[in-house]
């Protein structure tokens, strides 16, 4: 997870200091040059890499907050897990839990839900009002209890 922090500091938005919002998602895929598209879907969304370019796949029909999970979850899927040069797909919430899988939820439970509401008294309070359900809220605390993030 230490490499996480690190790939993710040169991101340079703020990761796991603020919520990251849609905006942050957009730029992000615009700087990197990955190309974003939302449809009605039957999963919630997948990354995919086709002839050297990337793509990301969100489902139209998520609410807002699950929806802005599986986007940074996919964008992570991008940054942490980008092929060199072949083709690949990677799906949300499809097949076992891997630890790519694993590790793209760390890093949108972190982008969400930054480490200075999971500090604070009032998470519980801060992951509610953001729409977060509480199964989010409780990966999101196992995340900071065992790597400190």
């Amino acid at each position: 997870m230490l490499l996480l922090a690190e790939t993710v500091s040169r991101l340079r938005v703020r990761w796991n200091e603020r919520p990251l919002t849609e905006q942050d998602f957009h730029r992000l895929c615009k700087r990197n040059k990955i190309t974003l598209q939302e449809m009605p879907l039957r999963v919630s969304g997948f990354y995919y890499c086709v002839m050297g370019r990337h793509f990301i796949a969100i489902d139209s029909k998520l609410p807002p907050a699950k929806k802005l999970f599986v986007m940074f979850h996919e964008f992570a899927h991008y940054l942490l897990h980008a092929p060199q040069g072949t083709a690949t797909a990677n799906y949300h919430g499809i097949g076992r839990r891997t630890r790519t899988e694993i590790e793209a939820d760390a890093f949108a439970l972190c982008a969400v839900m930054p480490k200075t509401w999971v500090e604070s008294d009032r998470f519980a309070e801060f992951a509610e009002e953001a729409g977060f359900d509480m199964e989010l809220a409780r990966e999101r605390l196992e995340i900071y209890d065992r790597f400190g993030l």
